[in-house]
C-alpha cells in the first residue's frame, strides 16, 4: 500500500507544477462554459414545451461540468503510459514489486485531482459571482453538499476504471487512438456531458441508466442541484460502488489476459 501511495504523492505534487497549462484551461473552460449557457438560454426562450430540468439547475449543471472537468472527462489521458505499452518498456513495470492496475490507477488518480485543484476554485468564485440565472447555485443544504462529494469522488473512481481500459487495449491495437476517441466519444455523451441525460429522448435515458458512464458525472450534479433527492442519492451510491466493484475486477482480468500475451521485441 505504501508504494501505491508514494506514487499518488510524487504524480500528484508533479501535477500541481503546471500552472501555466492550468491558467490555459480555466480559461478554455470559462468560454466554454459561457458558450454552452448561452446556447441553453436561446433554446429555452423559443421552446414551447414545458423543460425537465430549469434554467437555473441547467446552469449550474453545466458550470460543474466546467469546474470538474478533470474528473469527468474521459480523454484526460497519460501518455506515458501509452509510451511504455508500444515502446516495450512495459517490461520495466513487470519488474517492480507492485501490481500494475493499482499502480496505474494511482497515477491516473493523482493526474486529475491536481489539475482539478489547480482550475475549480477561480472557476468556482467566476460562477458564483455571475448574474441569475447564468450563475453556480449553492446546493439545497448541507446534508445534500455532503451526498455531492461523495457521488462526485465515487463518480471520480468510477471514470478512471473506465479509462484504464483504454490503455488496457493498447496492449491489442498499439495504438490509443481508436479506443481513446470511441470510448471517450460514446462515454462522455452517455454521461450527460453533450446534452444533459435529463433533456435526452426517454428511450435513451433508459441507454444510459443501464451503463455506467452518467454514474461520473450526471448523478452527482444533478445531486447538487437537488433534482435527485437524498434518498435516490444514497440508493445510487450503492450503485457506484457496485460499478465500481464490476469495473475494477472486469480490468483487472483484462490486464491480466494482456500481460500474458505481452511480448517485448529487443535487446
Amino acid at each position: 500500500m505504501n508504494a501505491y501511495l508514494s506514487v499518488w504523492k510524487l504524480r500528484f505534487i508533479s501535477g500541481l507544477q503546471y500552472r501555466a497549462a492550468a491558467l490555459a484551461g480555466l480559461s478554455t473552460q470559462l468560454f466554454f462554459g459561457f458558450i454552452f449557457i448561452m446556447v441553453y438560454v436561446a433554446f429555452y426562450e423559443n421552446s414551447t414545451a414545458e423543460p425537465s430540468m430549469s434554467l437555473e439547475q441547467l446552469a449550474t449543471y453545466i458550470w460543474l461540468q466546467q469546474i470538474f472537468l478533470s474528473f469527468v472527462m474521459l480523454w484526460f489521458r497519460d501518455n506515458e503510459i501509452f509510451q511504455l505499452i508500444t515502446s516495450g518498456n512495459i517490461a520495466y513495470e513487470l519488474c517492480r514489486p507492485c501490481e500494475i492496475y493499482s499502480f496505474w490507477y494511482a497515477k491516473l488518480l493523482a493526474q486529475r485531482l491536481s489539475s482539478a485543484i489547480l482550475r475549480c476554485f477561480p472557476i468556482l468564485l467566476i460562477a458564483f459571482l455571475l448574474p441569475i440565472p447564468y450563475n453556480l447555485s449553492l446546493p439545497p443544504d448541507g446534508s445534500t453538499l455532503l451526498l455531492f462529494i461523495l457521488t462526485l469522488l465515487l463518480g471520480l473512481a468510477v471514470n478512471v476504471t473506465i479509462s484504464m481500459f483504454i490503455y488496457i487495449s493498447v496492449f491489442w491495437t498499439m495504438s490509443p487512438v481508436g479506443s481513446t476517441l470511441i470510448i471517450a466519444v460514446t462515454g462522455e455523451f452517455l454521461a450527460g456531458m453533450i446534452i444533459p441525460v435529463p433533456l435526452m429522448p426517454a428511450w435513451l435515458q433508459s441507454i444510459t441508466y443501464a451503463l455506467p458512464f452518467r454514474w461520473t458525472a450526471d448523478f452527482p450534479f444533478r445531486v447538487y442541484s437537488g433534482q435527485i433527492s437524498q434518498t435516490d442519492a444514497v440508493w445510487g451510491i450503492l450503485i457506484q460502488l457496485v460499478w465500481l466493484s464490476i469495473l475494477v475486477s472486469l480490468g483487472r482480468w483484462c490486464l491480466r489476459r494482456a500481460l500474458r500475451q505481452v511480448v517485448v521485441q529487443g535487446g
